[in-house]
């Protein structure tokens, strides 16, 4: 695995299919958080925009590799462990692009409740920030490990259904990453830090399982 996790990075670094994720991302954070703001209702924002960012990535590892190379790693190591590479991959790249994110808003933002009456740790409004970015990273890499290949594989279907999947559990009010961010704005209503470690689970569970659903039908659909 280690020498497939390398292989893909290396794939995905020297594609510069990257580029577009983070220069959307990149987007997201200068519309949507100024300096100043309170400090938990900036994280709640740079955590959700992550989502669609991690669906986005898992699509282009999943499909960045040519067929003939792809299919001789498969035949090398087997197909479902070719995905999970990819897979793991984008989940990775994602986290590299939500750490400095979460941080960078962390350090701009003011630490203060919504009402700016009651002041908000620094330190554990950050940490509750970067669990609920991982949580929204995990339920975007379980979006696209089930809206694109070998599930979903002309691009025709996948890209919309991506699409339209991150919207859908970013705004659903069951959704563990809605969960993880709504903790962050509440708390930031009465200038506490609830650290989401129930949507963690659940996104981590999520991921985990669409993943390997994923790389079950990898063989039988590639």
């Amino acid at each position: 695995m280690t020498a497939l996790l390398r292989y893909q990075a290396a794939l995905l670094a020297r594609s510069h299919r990257w580029l577009p994720p983070l220069l959307l991302y990149g987007a997201f954070l200068g519309i949507g958080v100024q300096s100043g703001q309170p400090i938990l209702d900036s994280l709640g924002y740079a955590a959700a925009a992550l989502l669609p960012i991690a669906a986005w990535l898992v699509r282009v590892c999943v499909t960045q590799e040519p067929a003939a190379a792809r299919d001789c790693a498969a035949a090398a190591v087997g197909p479902a462990r070719v995905h999970l590479a990819a897979v793991v991959t984008a989940l990775g790249a994602a986290l590299l692009l939500g750490t400095p994110g979460t941080l960078l808003v962390a350090a701009v933002s003011d630490p203060h409740s919504a009402d700016h009456q009651h002041e908000v740790p620094v330190p554990e409004a950050t940490v509750a920030g970067l669990l609920a970015a991982v949580a929204c990273a995990l339920l975007g890499t379980a979006v696209g490990a089930l809206c694109n290949r070998p599930l979903l594989r002309r691009p025709g279907w996948a890209i919309p259904v991506t699409l339209l999947a991150a919207l859908l559990v970013s705004v659903a009010g069951a959704s563990p990453a809605n969960a993880a961010v709504s903790g962050l704005v509440d708390g930031s209503l009465r200038g506490t830090v609830t650290m989401p470690l129930l949507p963690l689970a659940l996104t981590a569970a999520a991921a985990a399982g669409a993943t390997a659903l994923a790389c079950a039908l990898s063989s039988r659909r590639s």
